[in-house]
């Protein structure tokens, strides 16, 4: 049996699976001051931690699952018509580590350089992109 090797394109689809559990967990560790009973309750009610960090956490996951949906797409849609590697993957990459560098910089509250990680990100997606259509 011969054995099949995962494109770089599901690799790093794999690693963006790790990425997105720990900012689940780092986000749900953050709001600890919140107390077990509500954490553990319905949370019926809306409380917010006073934690800043908690608050940049939960921001930062749900600006990863604003993009996470379409690298998901465009990872798997390479894999599907066969166009892995070269640029796509290379995009995946770019993708992967500006989200990880993105959640440093947004939980040590780093501004504008920030922004300019999540503009990279996007070029990462857009790389994708252009190897699936090109």
């Amino acid at each position: 049996m011969e054995a099949v090797t995962a494109s770089t394109e599901i690799v790093v689809l794999a690693c963006s699976v790790v990425l997105l559990l720990v900012q689940v967990v780092l986000q749900a560790v953050s709001t600890y001051d919140l107390g077990p009973k509500y954490l553990l309750g319905p949370r019926d009610e809306r409380r917010q931690s006073p934690n800043l960090i908690a608050g940049r956490l939960e921001r930062a996951l749900r600006n990863l699952l604003e993009t996470y949906p379409a690298f998901v797409a465009l990872a798997l849609a390479l894999v599907v018509t066969g166009d892995t590697g070269g640029i796509g993957a290379a995009g995946a990459w770019v993708w992967l580590a500006a989200r990880v560098v993105y959640l440093v910089l947004y939980a040590a509250g780093v501004p504008v350089l920030r922004t300019l990680t999540w503009l990279v990100s996007v070029a990462g997606l857009l790389m994708m992109l252009f190897r699936l259509i090109a």
